[in-house]
């Protein structure tokens, strides 16, 4: 067994002992994660010179790593499988003549994929309770089906979600367009969500921001409203980069629940991106409060605040660079810095926004308005 599929066996043991609620310190984060470097240094020759470039690699502590930018993935190859090994990809939405970073992936980074993603969707999508239970949800989502996008990490989670706690009517109701946008037939969604609501199981709903916008523009237009049974849950995720019609997160989640008949603590915002094996969440549906939130990613990432300045750690509250260290990432890039601008808080971040100068990006970009 290679250096990377060893660890690859030992982020999954880590997954698995987490969901069991064994607890993973830091020091064995640490330990991990400096091995997964070191591996990835002598797997990645690109990777290798950058991190030559920037400096001493004498590091003692998992934020020594230097984070490479995700831009990096447009433009290289950033992964450890060789060429001939690649069965998949996932790429990066983005507009009309924009150069999208690209994650590959093979059988067994497909299989850890899936397996960081589980538990922690469970545990903040799934409500609480039933969450390890055996249960099945009716799920719905407003993306296309995987057959239409298989390029996409987002429709790939949620694809692994349905499959292992969906009902058999759980469905996708988005289409995708001759250019590959993702659309929605407003009336059928609408007719189709109307009529498994009718059906009296709580509903999973998940979708992009802009899938929402769009939807409830047009259920409000028609004075139209579509009660969820008493249980029902959402998930939002992606955001409104650079986009002509942006609506704040809050003023987004106050329709939703008027239109849906929700408790707003049924609302969960997923924060992930293409180039990343691990999701964070803002919250845990049907339980506490909702609001404030704070975004957690799972026990095996962590994350820093950099200044743009000077790459340093941002005090509390001043908004930098969301710099990620995913351990799920063996085969490509532990340490990722995202162009998103991010405000560390106690035990999670707040998202600010996008960098400035930074191509729109993100799955609801891949909604035709």
């Amino acid at each position: 067994m290679d250096e990377l599929q060893d660890i690859a066996s030992e982020v999954l043991s880590v997954i698995e002992r987490v969901t069991a609620g064994v607890d993973f310190p830091e020091n064995a984060f640490n330990h991990l994660a400096l091995r997964l470097a070191m591996a990835q240094k002598n797997a990645n020759p690109i990777l290798a010179a950058f991190w030559k470039e920037v400096g001493p690699q004498r590091w003692k502590s998992w934020r020594d790593i230097p984070a490479l930018t995700v831009e990096a993935f447009k433009h290289w190859d950033m992964t450890s499988i060789p060429a001939a090994l690649r069965t998949h990809v996932f790429y990066s939405s983005g507009t009309s003549g924009q150069q999208r970073s690209r994650h590959w992936h093979h059988e067994a980074s497909l299989q850890l994929y899936r397996a960081a993603l589980k538990p922690w969707f469970a545990r903040h999508v799934l409500p609480q309770a039933d969450a390890e239970a055996s249960r099945k949800w009716l799920m719905v989502s407003l993306t296309p089906p995987p057959v239409l996008a298989p390029h996409s990490s987002l429709v790939e989670m949620m694809a692994t979600a349905m499959e292992s706690w969906g009902l058999p009517q759980s469905v996708f109701l988005g289409q995708t367009n001759s250019a590959g946008d993702w659309v929605l037939d407003l009336p059928k969604t609408s007719a189709a969500l109307q009529s498994l609501a009718q059906q009296g199981q709580p509903v999973v709903l998940m979708g992009t921001a802009f899938n929402f916008v769009h939807w409830l523009d047009f259920l409000n237009g028609q004075g139209a409203r579509i009660p969820l049974p008493p249980g029902s849950c959402l998930m939002e995720t992606g955001g409104y980069k650079g986009r002509s019609r942006a609506v704040p997160p809050a003023e987004l989640h106050a329709n939703l629940c008027r239109t849906l008949a929700l408790h707003p603590n049924a609302i969960v915002r997923e924060y992930g991106m293409c180039e990343l094996s691990s999701q964070a969440y803002d919250g845990t549906a049907l339980s506490g409060t909702a609001s404030p939130r704070q975004f957690c990613f799972p026990p095996w990432v962590r994350f820093r605040v950099l200044s743009p300045e000077n790459g340093m750690d941002c005090p509390p509250g001043v908004p930098g660079l969301l710099c990620v260290y995913d351990l799920a990432n063996v085969w490509s890039v532990l340490a990722i810095q995202t162009a998103d601008l991010a405000v560390a808080e106690e035990s999670g971040f707040a998202l600010i926004g996008r960098a400035a100068s930074v191509e729109s990006r993100g799955c609801s970009l891949m909604v035709t308005e």
